[in-house]
């Protein structure tokens, strides 16, 4: 079974009629990601040069 909430914001009155198409569903995997925690991070070639940082200019 699959269940649709519907809230109608408008001030008309909105009639679902048995069969009518009212909602989509999208299959899409759902991926975890696994978090390692370091004391000290090794220094790398971008060094301190943070985010974006591609050493020029």
């Amino acid at each position: 079974p699959l269940g649709v909430l519907l809230i109608n914001f408008g001030q008309e009155p909105f009639v679902v009629l048995h069969g009518e198409r009212i909602a989509q569903a999208v299959i899409a995997p759902v991926v975890q990601a696994r978090f390692a925690l370091f004391a000290e991070l090794e220094e790398t070639a971008r060094g301190a040069g943070g985010f974006g940082s591609t050493g020029r200019g």
